[in-house]
């Protein structure tokens, strides 16, 4: 027996564009990643990590994004510098892995080239080789570099809003937490996620999944959560406490998490969620305060890098209350990949183009807008001509 498709209607959508998802074929055209990469991910702000992971001269961390590679160093006189990772000879990368110490200068492994740790070069093989040659015209090339509460960021095309302008919306509840005396509680971790980086960001801020789709954060967290946008930064607040269906270690975390002496009442057993542009989140809890971010590789494709920041203390309770926390987060991260993918493998039939937005999804909203303002283009519905692509990217 043969059956027909039916031919479907396409929805007829408000004239708020506001009421409105972005369309699909954001999530896994080409040309608009390529959009993507000039207009949004190169001008931002991008976390690296804490001083305090660099405290020793010569410790480095790494970053990549795109065909962009770079580090932070620890320099001789304590300052915090940034630098492509490229040698200025032949290109070669610098330095190695996520982290490391590279000791009191920078030499390149394939011609050793050699770099003070401000950046100038000051060793050159075979000098005599190389006509009108001045060292002082091929010191590293630096990025732009900054540091907020002990969090250190690059840029690698400067100008916009400054560091602190940028931190702005979250700074005096990052204070309450003393970030800038935390420690990491492990190296930098990198996991593949196989979609679109707006896939994944939009998950995070997506508060109406929770009930259906997470039962174990639910059974912590309950209905308690309230969304914000403050200026460009999304906002979701959350009290912990044993609601329905809570588990064994959503129940021992809420009655183990200790007092947390520099932080006000309200916050003893508030979970609080910040999304800042383009795909920086941070997780604040009373006992620590995770960061993540989706590095876009492909149309497809992102890196989620991630690390965790705590305060030292030694209390039992804290140790466990921490174990518990990760664990729970653990199982959460677990049922959003599968909802992201889920969701990818959707937005790449024919029978999806739009979809609308509920009036309580303010972030899923207020991130649409930043797309469509960053990027006009993003309004299409569907894709436009090769020509208005072009003109998009001379915008």
């Amino acid at each position: 027996m043969s059956q027909t498709a039916k031919e479907y209607t396409k929805p007829v959508l408000v004239a708020d564009e506001d009421a409105q998802s972005l369309p699909a074929w954001l999530y896994y055209d080409q040309d608009f990643f390529d959009l993507e990469r000039e207009k949004i991910f190169l001008p931002a702000w991008h976390l690296v990590g804490h001083v305090n992971e660099l405290q020793n001269v010569g410790d480095y961390l790494t970053f990549k994004m795109f065909n962009e590679i770079a580090f932070v160093v620890r320099d001789k006189d304590g300052a915090i510098r940034g630098f492509h990772n490229v040698c200025r000879h032949r290109a070669a990368r610098m330095v190695d892995g996520d982290y490391g110490n590279c000791g009191r200068n920078l030499v390149c492994p394939y011609h050793a080239w050699t770099y003070q740790l401000d950046g100038t070069l000051t060793g050159v093989p075979y000098l005599e080789q190389y006509e009108n040659f001045n060292k002082e015209d091929h010191g590293l090339t630096p990025v732009e570099t900054d540091v907020f509460e002990g969090l250190v960021f690059i840029r690698f095309v400067p100008g916009g809003p400054s560091l602190k302008d940028y931190m702005t919306p979250v700074a005096e509840e990052m204070k309450l937490y003393r970030v800038a005396e935390m420690n990491a509680m492990r190296a930098p971790s990198s996991r593949l996620r196989e979609v679109n980086w707006k896939n994944a960001t939009d998950n995070y801020v997506d508060a109406l999944h929770i009930r259906v789709a997470h039962h174990g954060l639910h059974g912590l967290l309950g209905d308690s959560y309230t969304l914000t946008v403050d200026d460009d930064v999304h906002k979701i607040f959350a009290e912990v406490k044993t609601g329905e269906m809570a588990s064994l270690s959503n129940n021992a975390y809420r009655k183990i998490l200790p007092h947390v002496d520099h932080l006000p009442e309200e916050r003893q057993h508030m979970w609080t969620y910040y999304k800042l542009w383009p795909t920086l989140m941070f997780d604040v809890y009373a006992d620590q305060i995770d960061f993540m971010q989706f590095i876009p590789l492909t149309p497809t494709s992102c890196i989620l890098r991630e690390n965790v920041y705590a305060l030292d203390d030694d209390r039992r309770e804290m140790k466990l209350a921490r174990y518990l926390n990760l664990r729970i987060n653990r199982n959460v991260n677990r049922e959003d990949k599968d909802l992201i993918e889920r969701v990818q493998e959707g937005m790449g039939s024919m029978s999806f183009e739009q979809g609308p937005l509920g009036t309580s999804e303010i972030c899923l909203r207020h991130f649409a807008k930043q797309m469509r303002d960053a990027i006009p283009i993003a309004r299409a519905r569907e894709k436009p001509s090769p020509e208005e692509m072009r003109k998009a990217f001379k915008a």
